[in-house]
């Protein structure tokens, strides 16, 4: 009889899920704005937040409500701040709300941009303007998840069937025509209250302290582990390692600090992370206890406003945060400074696993969920681990990290973010001329990301806010040795590389310009139409030399890889 008795093991693992900060706990709570019985004799202010072809969709609806309504009246206004993504400033809502009487938004065509222009939504509504935003259906569960997260969220996203970039104003104006009677209900209908909701649509979350895994084994039990934290939305894709209790009470112990400190509220979710949960899903990541000093040093860097979490976190682009250390914790940890540093292999798991760490910090307390709150258009192997050390023994400059205004014997992280990472592969020169010129074609041949011409479009936002596309990109070259040395056998210093590359990654006004709108150029450089009459006029792509950094990694051969469109660089010391 007892051989007929199936045998149960239990896996306990400490809950890694991170819950969100709830409306009473910080997060302001607004009512929707009262709204007109009708737009008859109102003034509706046309909201463009820069985003490609949003124009389109306002023209028509000026048009279709201006044959519907008498002595209606309109006022076109732009972002004041941002670039690509432009959100209104405090003069223009407070301008808004003394001007306007409603106000029709777009466009929500990115994760990242859905979720600033709900926040938009959210703010004309707490200054008591009734607003609505035209946003993609693939966007909608983003977007009612950034309403929540705003304090309001009765805000009113307009589901349109497909993201207007890449179409015609035909093509546009067909959908906003199709959604015209929902914008007139949600302008001028009272929105009915929302209770208490749920913060996703199709993600679990989980409050428990300890999750219990059952199998008929402890492998059975790791295998089913694997399947609920995939079903439940909560893994990267890769077999995690369970983060046993004494497993993480060893990371806290490495960290130094309580495991129920609260580090900080992350973005875009407003995950309470406290040291237990990042410790917990560092040990997922395969992390061991020493390497805790680096993590909670990476948490500071992504936490950091100016880096702007939220927009990265959320976009359709492929943006990956890059991990930088410099200092002699790499070797004291075990990390790779030298061949194949980004990986794969058994001679870089330490940077692979601390590279891991950020991303699953990232889902499971930021909740940047693929499919839900992270809208990657295609998604990139970047977002998986991207870390690195200083190769600081064939550094001819000073280390990175004094370079970045720390000492010598400090051990520092620092986070880019990029949009991509292409090879820089120059075997030939020793003219570090010659070098830089070949390096500015290459720079020059990302006009077609965001980042490159983008200060033709925008005027600079508040860094210190972590609004999106806030200040100036940061392209961030991974120097191989043997490039390093012969710019440094010449006499170049770092700065030398930067003025030079400036000056060699330039394009046509006309070509920098392919991807852009011309109406935000107009709107951020009166001073330069000129341009408009001479389109082959040739322009610096990146409008300072500071635009560009240069970490030495990796081994022989003149192979660097240059990762462009990056965040500003930031920089924190790490605390033993």
């Amino acid at each position: 009889m007892d051989a007929l008795v199936k045998s149960v093991t239990t896996l306990a693992i400490v809950n890694p899920i991170a819950e969100p900060r709830s409306e009473g706990d910080g997060t302001p709570r607004h009512l929707p704005a009262k709204r007109p019985d009708t737009l008859e004799s109102k003034t509706v202010a046309l909201y463009w937040n820069g985003k490609q072809n949003g124009l389109d969709a306002l023209v028509r609806a000026k048009e279709t409500l201006s044959k519907r309504y008498n002595d209606i009246r309109f006022i076109d206004i732009t972002g004041a701040l941002g670039g690509t993504n432009r959100y209104l400033s405090p003069e223009q809502l407070t301008f808004l709300q003394q001007e306007a009487d409603v106000a029709l938004c777009t466009t929500a065509d990115c994760g990242s941009c859905c979720s600033w222009l709900m926040r938009d939504l959210c703010e004309l509504e707490r200054h008591g303007v009734p607003a609505a935003g035209l946003t993609a259906a693939i966007f909608t569960e983003d977007a009612n998840f950034s309403t929540r997260t705003f304090g309001v969220p009765e805000a009113c996203p307009i589901i349109v069937p497909e993201c207007f970039s890449n179409k015609t104003p035909e093509e546009t104006g067909d959908m906003v025509d199709a959604a015209m009677d929902d914008i007139i209900e949600a302008l001028t209908v009272d929105r009915e209250i929302q209770g208490a909701s749920a913060a996703f649509e199709h993600i679990v979350l989980e409050s428990a302290p300890e999750i219990l895994i059952t199998g008929s084994d402890l492998m059975d039990a790791f295998d089913n582990m694997q399947r609920h934290f995939i079903g439940n939305g909560w893994s990267d894709g890769m077999p995690l390692i369970p983060p046993t209790s004494a497993k993480v009470d060893a990371m806290i112990a490495a960290s130094g600090r309580d495991g129920d400190e609260i580090i900080g509220h992350f973005a875009p979710g407003m995950g309470v992370g406290t040291v237990r949960k990042i410790a917990a899903n560092a040990v997922m990541a395969g992390c061991a206890a020493n390497t805790m000093p680096v993590i909670m040093a990476m948490m500071e860097c992504i936490l950091e406003p100016s880096i702007g979490l939220r927009t990265w976190a959320m976009s359709t682009g492929p943006q990956a945060p890059m991990v930088l250390v410099s200092g002699d914790i790499a070797d004291e940890i075990g990390m790779n400074r030298g061949i194949c540093a980004l990986g794969p292999g058994s001679i870089s798991h330490v940077n692979v696993a601390i590279g891991r760490a950020l991303r699953l910090i990232m889902m499971n307390v930021g909740h940047s969920y693929p499919g839900v709150s992270d809208m990657d258009t295609i998604g990139t192997p970047n977002k998986f681990s991207f870390c690195v050390a200083e190769n600081e023994a064939r550094t001819p400059w000073s280390p990175w990290r004094v370079q970045q205004g720390f000492k010598a014997g400090d051990s520092t992280v620092s986070i880019n973010v990029p949009y991509g990472m292409t090879e820089f592969f120059d075997f030939k020169n020793s003219d570090p001329q010659l070098l830089v010129e070949t390096l500015g074609t290459l720079a020059a041949s990302t006009c077609g990301s965001p980042a490159a011409g983008a200060w033709l479009i925008k005027k600079a936002a508040p860094l210190e806010q972590g609004y999106p596309f806030h200040g100036d990109f940061a392209n961030m070259l991974l120097m191989a040795p043997d490039h390093a040395a012969v710019f440094a056998k010449a006499g170049w210093t770092p700065d030398d590389i930067k003025y030079a590359l400036q000056k060699a990654a330039k394009l046509s006004f006309r070509q920098i310009m392919l991807n852009q709108e011309y109406d935000a150029f107009k709107a951020s450089h009166p001073e330069l139409l000129w341009l408009l009459d001479a389109p082959e006029t040739m322009m610096n792509l990146y409008p300072s030399p500071d635009c560009f950094e240069f970490f030495v990694v990796g081994a022989s051969a003149g192979r660097s890889q240059f990762c462009f469109g990056g965040t500003n660089t930031v920089t924190k010391k790490i605390r033993r």
